[in-house]
């Protein structure tokens, strides 16, 4: 089953009448990881089918409105629904202090659990694992503190090819060994390579999530090659002096961090209300990576595995 991402959210801080603030939906093995959380964020997830109490996990890059103020009517939802199982919040200093507002004033009997745990935005850091998934802070460069994160699926286990254990009459105890990536000698004295015998059930896959933030080469080089790479593009060249100056990038700087970090495919968004139309930006990322798409709406990207 490919890795998902769901854009829920996609503008920058100014309102607009079709567009939402940042918020996606990473779907990795069925578990659902909420990364950011503009204004809106639980009715766009309700419009895209997206249960909230399928979240395992919330990622804030940074404490800017539009990547938060939709947090905490998700979090009353989320008691209304009955949750009870803890939810996990990976935010920034000092968002602790803004959680203990919200429950002291709105919500002091949630039935569930919520646990912060602060991201140190100036490290590449293992934030998040469980069997199958990694998830590693990446430092940004914002007028806020800011972290982007980056999804890594494991190596699967090896898997014995089944026609080769029959050819082979390979025992309990080899099949187990070959799973261990070992050679396996036979009774007859021959060894077979393990890679004869064993093969990857999928390719693992990444995403990295960068939203709010300077041109940054080191970033780039912390994702080396991830398959899917999404990166905020709030302004067109022509307005690299206000990206500059309010911590953003342009649509031809996210795209030569796709470039640096040898990325899959690139997927912009945060744009500026000033575009009605981003196409502007797209053909300006596309110019330098052309393999690059806009981060619609309601759009799934699938990362496939191969």
């Amino acid at each position: 089953m490919p890795v998902k991402v769901t854009i829920l959210g996609a503008a920058s801080a100014k309102p607009t009448a079709d567009r939402h603030p940042s918020a996606q939906i990473v779907n990795v093995n069925e578990q659902y990881y909420l990364v950011d959380a503009g204004e809106g964020v639980q009715q766009q997830m309700f419009r895209r089918g997206i249960n909230p109490l399928k979240l395992r996990a919330v990622f804030i890059s940074h404490l800017h409105g539009d990547h938060v103020f939709g947090l905490f009517p998700l979090l009353s939802t989320l008691g209304l629904y009955g949750r009870q199982t803890p939810l996990t919040i990976f935010a920034p200093h000092p968002f602790g202090e803004i959680l203990d507002c919200f429950r002291r004033y709105f919500e002091q009997h949630l039935q569930y659990d919520i646990e912060w745990t602060e991201v140190d935005t100036t490290s590449h850091a293992l934030l998040f694992e469980n069997r199958t998934t990694e998830v590693w802070s990446i430092p940004l460069r914002h007028t806020k503190p800011a972290a982007g994160y980056f999804f890594k699926e494991k190596t699967p286990a090896l898997n014995v090819d089944k026609f080769k254990i029959d050819r082979y009459g390979l025992s309990v105890a080899q099949i187990v060994a070959a799973k261990r990536g070992e050679n396996i000698t036979l009774d007859d004295g021959r060894t077979i390579p393990n890679g004869e015998l064993t093969y990857l059930p999928y390719k693992p896959v990444s995403y990295a999530y960068m939203s709010d933030t300077n041109y940054s080469a080191r970033a780039a080089e912390l994702i080396r090659g991830t398959d899917v790479l999404y990166h905020e593009a709030t302004y067109a060249s022509d307005e690299s002096a206000a990206a500059r100056e309010r911590g953003h990038s342009t649509a031809a700087q996210a795209a030569k961090v796709a470039l640096l970090a040898e990325a899959g495919k690139l997927i912009i968004g945060h744009f500026s209300s000033r575009y009605k139309d981003p196409r502007i930006l797209l053909d300006e990322a596309r110019a330098i990576f052309p393999n690059t798409e806009t981060a619609e709406e309601g759009k799934t990207f699938e990362i496939g595995r191969g």
